[in-house]
């Protein structure tokens, strides 16, 4: 016996009424679910397709579905983590090491010969924080809207968009700011102090420009080769 497409759509509907908001996942488990459905009915085909489809359920345990989305979504952040790291890599590469060296020591120039460069130096890192949330804003109600429409979401695009993640790595040095700071005036007088926050700096604001503007113009891209499929929908 083979599934109809009414019971297809109800194996869809029961991954999303257990918390499952991805079509890739939904397909995979989707996928899943049938082929063992359709192998209990060859052993027992008296058997009724809701009775086939909560047995098939209890398998996955306690939580359900969600060992598998989370373990798709360590892989799918590791890959995403592997993308970011490549990138950044590149800025310290021929030729774009270039323009990373330049940047440095633009910076570093500017705060040395200034007379306020701790408030040129804090300055620009609030700026970045602002740049960041305003970007994360952005992202959240992007995918808000997406939700509301109803349209199809893929698991690995909705981390390409996810920012949130990294409003940490900001928030964590934020204490450290102050610190540095309150310390400004010794600190500032070392020039290998200011060449090295110049240097943190710049590059806090590649990784921005990576996150917020270079992977998501290559986003499709890189959805392209993680499901073939999605080309299809975009046809």
């Amino acid at each position: 016996m083979k599934l109809t497409t009414e019971q297809i759509d109800q194996l869809f509907l029961f991954t999303r009424q257990h918390y499952v908001e991805w079509y890739d996942l939904q397909s995979e488990l989707v996928d899943h679910l049938a082929n063992a459905i359709e192998t209990d009915w060859e052993q027992n085909p008296t058997l009724s397709f809701e009775a086939a489809l909560q047995k098939e359920f209890k398998k996955f345990g306690v939580f359900g579905f969600m060992d598998v989305v989370e373990k798709r979504q360590a892989a799918l952040s590791k890959k995403y983590n592997h993308i970011v790291w490549q990138h950044f890599k590149d800025f310290f590469s021929i030729p774009k090491i270039i323009l990373t060296v330049a940047l440095t020591l633009a910076l570093f120039t500017i705060l040395q010969f200034s007379a306020v460069k701790e408030y040129i130096f804090f300055g620009f890192y609030i700026v970045l924080i602002v740049g960041m949330f305003y970007e994360i804003y952005k992202g959240y109600q992007t995918r808000k809207n997406k939700k509301q429409s109803g349209e199809k979401r893929w698991l690995f695009e909705e981390i390409i968009s996810h920012y949130g993640n990294f409003a940490g790595i900001v928030i964590l040095p934020f204490n450290m700011m102050t610190q540095l700071f309150n310390h400004s005036d010794r600190l500032f007088s070392n020039a290998y102090w200011t060449m090295g926050l110049s240097f943190f700096l710049v590059s806090l604001s590649l990784f921005f420009y990576i996150i917020f503007k270079i992977i998501p113009s290559k986003a499709e891209s890189y959805l392209f080769a993680t499901y073939p499929e999605y080309k299809l929908e975009k046809l």
